[in-house]
């Protein structure tokens, strides 16, 4: 397990995780802000962000290595009959030839009829993550026809546990909306928990506080996407997080370093 030591060692700074994912240009095409993925990355880097996730494409187009990169391994298009369900698009020793620090996979819990299928796919990435030594992010959510409320803490805990229980070294969440309900998916798993960061919010306080309330929780820290790099300036957007994942600010004086 030493490989996968090391690598996680890139991707976590002192046990937490500020990580971008940029994997949405295969789901909606190029969405604003990765319509260049070399220079989004560049500035999640110089803001402080731990890793980003790409498919195999855009790490191959990187003209350097600027931070550490987690290769998506999972795929859908908002164009395809069901955008739920991911299908497997590449394999961990690829990312090992890449020079990826890591791989991960979006499971849909609950999804008809395709739940089974992507539970397998999360198992036998798993096992070849160990293999190769390469740590392994699951992408849980709850979204299926049994699914009433995709934030509902008790689904939002079964589905982490689902990760955890299937291999996965971190597990990615919604966030319940508060830290009490938060601390019933925190505390249901062995493995670090971090939270998406779901569709673009409009106020900049209102994502802060999110951060703030799921590292009280007891997360490890956050993966957002929109909420960065869509930012009208995303090197202050991740600096602001950071201040809160890494130093421990509150929300107020997190804002501040998006003046």
């Amino acid at each position: 397990m030493w490989g996968k030591e090391v690598r996680l060692s890139r991707i976590i700074r002192e046990g937490k995780i500020l990580c971008v994912p940029m994997d949405h240009g295969l789901t909606d095409g190029p969405i604003r802000g990765i319509e260049n993925v070399e220079r989004a990355v560049e500035r999640v880097s110089s803001g402080g962000a731990t890793c980003v996730v790409l498919h195999k494409g855009m790490i191959k187009a990187l003209k350097g290595a600027h931070l550490p990169v987690l290769m998506h391994l999972s795929a859908s298009t908002s164009l395809g009959p069901e955008p739920n369900r991911k299908v497997r698009v590449g394999d961990v020793l690829e990312a090992v030839r890449l020079g990826a620090d890591g791989v991960s996979v979006h499971v849909n819990v609950g999804g008809e009829p395709s739940e089974p299928d992507m539970l397998i796919k999360l198992g036998e990435v798993a096992s070849e993550a160990d293999e190769l030594g390469m740590p392994l992010l699951a992408m849980m959510y709850a979204r299926g026809p049994n699914v009433s409320d995709k934030y509902d803490p008790n689904l939002i805990a079964h589905v982490a546990r689902v990760g955890a229980e299937l291999g996965a070294d971190i597990v990615k969440v919604p966030y319940t909306g508060d830290p009490d309900t938060f601390k019933i998916v925190t505390e249901g798993v062995s493995v670090p928990v971090i939270i998406a960061g779901g569709p673009k919010m409009k106020d900049d306080l209102d994502v802060l506080k999110m951060v703030a309330g799921a590292m009280e929780a007891g997360a490890a820290g956050v993966a957002f996407g929109r909420n960065v790099f869509q930012h009208e300036n995303p090197e202050k957007m991740v600096r602001a997080i950071a201040s809160i994942i890494f130093e421990g600010c509150d929300p107020e004086e997190a804002a501040v370093h998006l003046k």
